[in-house]
């Protein structure tokens, strides 16, 4: 019963209210990311529930510099000291709050990950779609990017067997210590982490 309907009627009123609560500040980052670097909203299209497809927003934490030839600069490169802090903050995620008003997403679940990625799962991995993906999620608070891809998707698995309340209210209070303590940010070589190729 949470699950199919009190998880979507939470993630409702918890959007809206985050959204009315947290408007000043992505006002303001909206603003230094559109003086900075011209635009501030990354849009891309991922996988939802069921694998159905929706367009996720999130803040443009790198810009769009290039090299002579015209190809884009190394990520790390284009992460500025401003995308850097709102990335380590996690606050690159707050535009995905209008994703889980509008139902595309849930504050708690897995990732939503590349589309160029759903050729590549295992049936049991292909099993982290059967719930809306999350802002954040098991595998996040258990290492995010600092961990592997094998390790992330048995972790996805899991929440989607065991999802219930208590179960999101306490990846809910382990995100604030993750976000503060700033870790897993990053996989050690990597501004974010390695490609997933259907091994790693």
């Amino acid at each position: 019963m949470y699950k199919n309907f009190f998880k979507r009627i939470l993630d409702f009123l918890g959007a809206l209210l985050l959204l009315i609560c947290f408007s000043p500040l992505i006002i303001i980052i909206f603003i230094v990311l559109k003086i900075l670097q011209g635009s501030a909203i990354f849009t891309q299209e991922r996988p939802g529930l069921h694998e159905k497809s929706f367009i996720i927003y999130k803040f443009k934490t790198m810009s769009d510099e290039r090299d002579e030839f015209g190809a884009l600069l190394p990520d790390e490169l284009r992460l500025k000291p401003f995308g850097k802090l709102v990335r380590s903050l996690s606050l690159d995620e707050l535009p995905q709050l209008f994703n889980v008003l509008k139902g595309d997403m849930s504050f708690i679940g897995p990732r939503p990950l590349l589309m160029e990625y759903l050729a590549l799962y295992s049936d049991m991995q292909r099993l982290r779609h059967n719930v809306r993906p999350g802002i954040t999620g098991w595998a996040q608070v258990n290492g995010r990017n600092a961990i592997s891809w094998e390790k992330k998707f048995e972790l996805d698995v899991y929440y989607v067997q065991n999802c219930s309340f208590i179960f999101d209210i306490k990846i809910f209070f382990l995100t604030i210590l993750k976000v503060l303590k700033r870790s897993g940010v990053n996989k050690e070589g990597h501004v974010t982490t390695e490609k997933f190729n259907g091994k790693n």
